[in-house]
């Protein structure tokens, strides 16, 4: 089987931990020997940034160091048993944005991809060659090679006057609580899907979304050109995973977001929102939590738990998608 994945950052690499605890891939290898199974994850770019002279791409990053066995197991995000040298003595420096950490562990992956971005590699090549040192157990590619960042349009609190800045500002620095008034994807328009991404929707047996931010990840990878045409076109099901639970987001401020757009924060809501193939939008299938509900035309819906408490516990909702989907 091959299964393509969409995902953003924390929650999307957890459910690739899932995905490959059904398949039987990656630090789960002994689970299914010899299954022959493949795993891409389509992965957002839109969070990423320089800073202090370094190219972050945080997604890219929790997804590699989530599935090969390097992530800090209490944030989510970031190297296990990281130090922060650095940023105490970029501090003392005065150096700005001091609202942004880098953990010594986790300035090295950034040294080695801006050293290969400057030398002229794309960051699909960089990707790849970061996950040597990983083995992820799967191929995670980024959406484009081309620059593309989230940035928010904010009332700044300081001036009381609107401004744009990174995304990366508005969720660390602000978390989300200064008046928002829109997203855009700075430089999707003129992007391209990177090598190997299309493909990988096109010939894929089954394509699902994680249970990622609806807005600022999924939303930031259907803003690449050719993303939403690949998935309207693939003959795989398309199967969702809501990231509301009881009307709040399994993890970070995806509610926020959404009330940006005018999207309800709801599982129905965010279905909707995608929409269906058999319309104009994008989803097959709708997995929602036990006990919420969602009413799509045009999309089969079911009810399973999806709090991913653990790798066996993801795998069991990915099953219950792919069942739902006939996927065998």
């Amino acid at each position: 089987m091959k299964v393509t994945v969409l995902v953003g950052g924390v929650g999307g690499a957890r459910f690739l931990l899932g995905v490959q605890r059904l398949l039987g891939l990656g630090q789960f290898a002994g689970a299914a020997p010899g299954t022959g199974h493949q795993l891409t994850a389509v992965v957002n770019i839109g969070d990423d940034a320089w800073m202090h002279g370094v190219r972050i791409c945080p997604d890219l990053d929790t997804c590699m160091y989530t599935l090969g066995g390097g992530v800090d197991p209490e944030r989510g995000w970031g190297h296990r048993d990281e130090t922060w040298h650095a940023k105490e003595e970029l501090a003392r420096y005065g150096v700005q944005p001091d609202w942004f950490g880098l953990g010594d562990r986790d300035l090295a992956t950034h040294l080695v991809r801006s050293q290969m971005l400057r030398a002229g590699y794309p960051l699909s090549a960089v990707t790849e060659a970061l996950c040597d040192r990983w083995q992820p157990g799967a191929r995670l590619l980024p959406v484009s090679d081309d620059r593309c960042e989230t940035h928010v349009v904010i009332t700044d609190p300081a001036d009381d006057t609107q401004r744009a800045i990174h995304f990366q500002e508005w969720w660390v620095r602000y978390r989300a609580q200064v008046p928002t008034h829109s997203f855009a994807f700075v430089g999707a328009e003129k992007a391209s899907p990177a090598p190997g991404v299309s493909d990988a929707i096109a010939d894929a047996d089954a394509v699902l979304l994680a249970p990622s931010n609806p807005v600022v990840s999924i939303g930031a990878l259907l803003a690449i050109p050719g993303v939403r045409g690949a998935l309207r076109s693939t003959g795989a099901p398309i199967i969702g995973y809501s990231p509301i639970v009881s009307g709040k987001p399994l993890r970070g401020m995806a509610d926020e977001c959404l009330s940006v757009i005018g999207v309800d924060t709801t599982s129905e809501a965010v279905g909707r929102h995608y929409g269906a193939r058999t319309g104009t939008g994008i989803l097959d299938c709708w997995l929602v939590h036990d006990g919420d509900h969602a009413d799509i035309d045009g999309v089969q819906v079911r009810s399973v738990p999806l709090l991913m408490t653990d790798p066996q516990a993801t795998a069991d909702m990915v099953r219950a998608g792919l069942d739902l989907a006939g996927v065998q």
